[in-house]
């Protein structure tokens, strides 16, 4: 019996069919916190207490984030029609830290539809689009539908993060929890500065 193996494309408009808005994903990690749980497949205590922090992580950014002018009027100004479907989970420090500034560069232009996917739950959409080899998150990717053409992707990491790991990676063999820490105090300085420069690149 033959198989049918989805194209790309087709994964990608089924994720976004599949797909969260920032708001409800929000509530819904939210949600889930209160009952104890995290999003995704695997739940652990660790996993809802990371969700937990992240929750509290993403209401001050939301509240608290501002865009750098320049920044802020090439988003403003650009003429584009793109979905950024970003790949993630509650539980993912990365994460918390870069979906607000996203959300809110999205919400600079209108021709830019922010989507919210599960990880675990799109394992074969993960797998098209892996970071050296593994599904690290946040991934976003930038996809114009009327081209259905992938025109773009960022993740897991800003730039000067993603130098970061890996120096810290070569010297030391792989990350530990006070690099992690060192990683999250890096962010709270940096205030999204180095996630909009990236994402600026995209539009």
């Amino acid at each position: 019996m033959e198989t049918t193996t989805m194209t790309i494309n087709e994964l990608i408009e089924k994720g976004i069919s599949n797909s969260y808005s920032y708001k409800e994903y929000r509530n819904t990690v939210s949600n889930l916190v209160s009952e104890g749980k995290s999003t995704g497949n695997e739940q652990s205590e660790s996993l809802t207490n990371y969700s937990m922090l992240n929750d509290r992580r993403m209401k001050r950014l939301d509240k608290t984030l501002k865009i750098n002018e320049s920044i802020a009027e090439n988003f403003s100004s650009a003429t584009t029609s793109i979905t950024w479907l970003v790949l993630t989970e509650g539980w993912c420090g990365d994460a918390a830290q870069s979906l607000p500034v996203i959300n809110k560069l999205s919400e600079m232009n209108e021709g830019i539809d922010l989507r919210i996917l599960s990880r675990d739950l799109h394992d074969e959409l993960m797998n098209n689009f892996l970071t050296n080899g593994g599904k690290a998150i946040p991934k976003l990717i930038a996809y114009n539908k009327e081209t259905q053409e992938v025109v773009n992707t960022w993740g897991p990491r800003p730039s000067i993060a993603t130098k970061m790991v890996n120096d810290y990676k070569e010297a030391h063999g792989g990350l530990d929890a006070e690099f992690k820490q060192d990683l999250q105090v890096w962010y709270n300085k940096d205030k999204g500065n180095n996630i909009a420069e990236d994402l600026v690149k995209l539009i």
